[in-house]
């Protein structure tokens, strides 16, 4: 019953930001951790950032200083502020808690173009 909708994705060149937002409904956002994962075409799905409910935030090496991850509790949003993107950022982008414990929403497609 826990809705997560994914949206902000789109086309940009290389070196270009985006904002992701992540609605969630259905549940009470403030007491999760809540992360973004992506999943290119062929490959796994991967973690990018989570974010504690201490606000507390972690990356993988492959998009640290580039990712930043924040959380309007009040809104029940979670944001995915990327900067400085790579063709290797390309993928589908998704919301979850972390560990991820709910079903996966529909995404949102975010293409750099090199």
């Amino acid at each position: 019953q826990v809705q997560l909708v994914e949206s902000g994705g789109g086309l940009v060149q290389a070196g270009g930001s985006l904002r992701l937002s992540c609605s969630v409904s259905g549940t009470i956002f403030s007491i999760n951790a809540m992360g973004w994962y992506r999943q290119a075409p062929g490959k796994q799905r991967e973690w990018v950032a989570v974010i504690t409910r201490g606000a507390n935030t972690n990356y993988p090496d492959s998009v640290k200083g580039r990712f930043t991850i924040s959380r309007d509790n009040a809104k029940n949003t979670v944001y995915l502020q990327m900067t400085s993107l790579k063709p290797e950022d390309t993928a589908v982008y998704y919301c979850n808690g972390s560990p991820p414990s709910y079903l996966w929403g529909q995404g949102t497609q975010v293409t750099v173009s090199s």
